[in-house]
């Protein structure tokens, strides 16, 4: 997309701009993210492995359509999670 020579002025002098000085007052403050939606904004960096699964697993994860990798991960993540939760990792 291409941007204006005005808003890539205004973008510049942004940039320039020390934190201190930027007005957050109107901008309330955050202090529970408990309903945060994970990878909105972040996407974590994925790595290629080999791994064997169960032929069984591997089957309904595919017979659920395109994306089986895309959920298998989810799932992981999933688990990941709640263990953290309960203190186990």
């Amino acid at each position: 997309m291409k941007i204006s020579d005005e808003m890539s002025e205004e973008l510049k002098r942004l940039s320039d701009t020390p934190d201190e000085k930027i007005d957050t007052s109107d901008i309330p403050e955050i202090k529970d993210f408990s309903l945060a939606e994970q990878g909105r904004f972040f996407r974590p960096v994925k790595k290629q492995v080999t791994l064997r699964l169960d032929m069984d697993l591997i089957e309904w994860f595919k017979g659920q359509g395109a994306g089986y990798q895309t959920r298998i991960n989810s799932a992981l993540r999933e688990f990941v999670d709640d263990h953290r939760k309960v203190g186990h990792g």
